[in-house]
């Protein structure tokens, strides 16, 4: 018996060495080519997106999840917005959306990551006594310039089983750019069919304790549901919150249907 445990405990010890390798050597790769294109410089928004999403692909792959779109996800401007699940989701939505990231200015400070996101073009909110209005006007400029983003309405992770309320400040951006909402939904699903407990990042887990989970899970699908893009002309903020929210919760429970074989439970 203690031979077993001894075997299983190398097995994930490999398993887990194996993909941390995987992800240093996209993290490597992807400082090279931003070296190469000259994005530590200036970022080439017009043809970024693409590079970023190879990217993307590659770190999702190096933790052994494969993404899958339920539906095509088109590749058009707007104000993207998903649910929020894992830290995952970033790398995710990253593969299959052509947006630009939100972050937190603070972010890039940080070393090597904080490189990363420089010259993936990434758009650096400068928070101010937590005046959302500012952060709007900062986003609809940028989506003015052609350039899409996406963030997470929600503010926080979820369990994956349902939509919480949706925050809608940001969505005054899109009113003022004048650029379609586009929400899409994500769904991290076991080979079996049901919801991984061990993607979702939230409540009391830390994150070395979710990097864990991650590292030792096996066969994650991330199923990716766009939903139809919403036209912000002629409604109200609030409005436009609540039909999200309204789509958000109709849209989660549709992939849910798609792509699980047991129902979750609350």
């Amino acid at each position: 018996m203690r031979q077993d445990k001894s075997r299983f405990s190398l097995r994930k010890q490999l398993g887990r060495g194996k993909q941390i390798a995987g992800m240093t050597t996209t993290i490597a790769g992807g400082l090279r080519t931003a070296q190469r294109i000259g994005a530590f410089k200036q970022p080439p928004r017009e043809t970024l997106p693409r590079y970023i999403q190879t990217f993307c692909r590659k770190m999702v792959g190096s933790f052994g999840v494969k993404v899958v779109e339920v539906e095509p996800v088109e590749q058009h401007h707007g104000l993207w917005v998903s649910n929020h699940v894992s830290w995952m989701d970033i790398p995710v939505v990253g593969t299959v959306s052509p947006a630009f990231f939100l972050s937190k200015a603070e972010i890039g400070e940080w070393p090597v990551f904080g490189q990363l996101a420089h010259a993936a073009g990434t758009l650096f909110i400068e928070r101010g006594s937590g005046d959302a209005g500012s952060v709007s006007t900062q986003i609809a400029d940028f989506l003015t310039k052609g350039f899409s983003v996406i963030f997470f309405p929600e503010a926080t992770t979820t369990d994956g089983k349902k939509i919480k309320r949706i925050h809608g400040a940001l969505l005054q951006a899109a009113i003022d750019a004048d650029v379609p909402v586009r929400p899409m939904l994500i769904a991290y699903v076991d080979k079996d069919g049901t919801l991984s407990e061990s993607l979702p990042y939230y409540g009391k887990l830390t994150m070395k304790q979710s990097l864990k989970k991650v590292l030792d899970s096996k066969d994650v699908t991330a199923y990716v549901l766009p939903l139809e893009p919403i036209d912000p002309q002629g409604r109200s903020k609030s409005e436009l919150t609540n039909l999200l929210q309204n789509k958000m919760q109709e849209g989660l429970a549709e992939l849910h249907s798609r792509v699980l074989t047991i129902a979750p439970t609350a």
